[in-house]
């Protein structure tokens, strides 16, 4: 059954399924929950106490919030983690990784540990050479213009069919359901307001995180010329000794729903690292 929190006047929209030590996951803007769909009943399954949530803007969580940052949807994830009895491991993906990542350095108190996968947390620059040299990065780079400039959901369909090169069996009515959720009034302003949020705040704080960070990257990321790369300077900005990388072959963007056993393997190892049982 879907829950709510209620924050300033909002409300942030999770579900929670298995018992046992705390993970809350957090998906990528223009999405919603059920983007964990394969990995959340497979975590449940291996013991774990499993929130999904809706951030601020998507899925059922309401909009028409004041900002859309990662600094922002951090909060809510705390608020999240500090509702439901922390402590937890974030997993966070895209916009949410960063989000995690500060997450982790403001309560660190309640987050033990960060999953980030295909991350945006650091401060980006425009890749002039890779957009020449690399064709999947310059046509997410130009569906994504589409999207930011004109909330056009077209171009959000084409940039998810290059983000994710391997489709799941279910993906031609999860895109309808991306497609209708992406309709609703107030859902692409959103998702535009996040797109223009920059990541350097989610970036300043990789110093001040304590906790261990695990960074999943795909090869054929399209949102990077060479996402191998862009983790690997994720990690050198953490303390050292925090970081780990690991990047899967042939996985776009959304690794967790194009490999989710892949992602599944990597992640318990890392949980029973930072979550207690009791």
């Amino acid at each position: 059954m879907t829950q709510h929190l209620s924050i300033d006047g909002n409300t942030i929209a999770y579900d929670v399924t298995g018992q046992g030590p705390l993970v809350v996951l957090a998906h990528g803007l223009g999405d919603s929950r059920h983007s964990y769909r394969f990995l959340a009943p497979a975590l449940a399954a291996q013991g774990y106490r499993v929130a999904n949530v809706d951030i601020r803007g998507c899925g059922d969580s309401s909009v028409g919030w004041d900002g859309y940052s990662r600094t922002a949807i951090a909060g809510d994830l705390v608020a999240v983690v500090r509702h439901l009895g922390g402590p937890a491991v974030i997993v966070g993906q895209s916009i949410s990784g960063g989000a995690a990542t500060i997450a982790a350095a403001t309560a660190p108190d309640v987050i033990t540990g960060v999953v980030e996968l295909a991350p945006f947390t650091r401060k980006q620059s425009i890749d002039l050479g890779g957009l020449m040299r690399v064709k999947r990065f310059r046509a997410g780079y130009v569906q994504m213009a589409k999207v930011i400039m004109g909330g056009s959901v077209e171009g959000w369909k084409k940039y998810l069919d290059v983000a994710m090169p391997v489709k799941p069996a279910d993906w031609h009515s999860e895109l309808a359901r991306i497609v209708a959720k992406l309709s609703e009034p107030g859902r692409m302003k959103a998702m535009q307001s996040m797109c223009k949020s920059s990541p350097a705040d989610a970036g300043e704080q990789l110093p001040n995180v304590q906790c261990p960070v695990l960074v999943i990257e795909g090869s054929v990321d399209p949102d990077w010329a060479d996402p191998r790369a862009e983790g690997e300077r994720i990690i050198a900005d953490l303390p050292a000794g925090l970081g780990e990388l690991v990047v899967i072959e042939g996985a776009g963007h959304y690794p967790h729903v194009q490999m989710p056993d892949e992602v599944l393997a990597l992640t318990l190892p890392f949980l029973a690292r930072t979550l207690t049982r009791a």
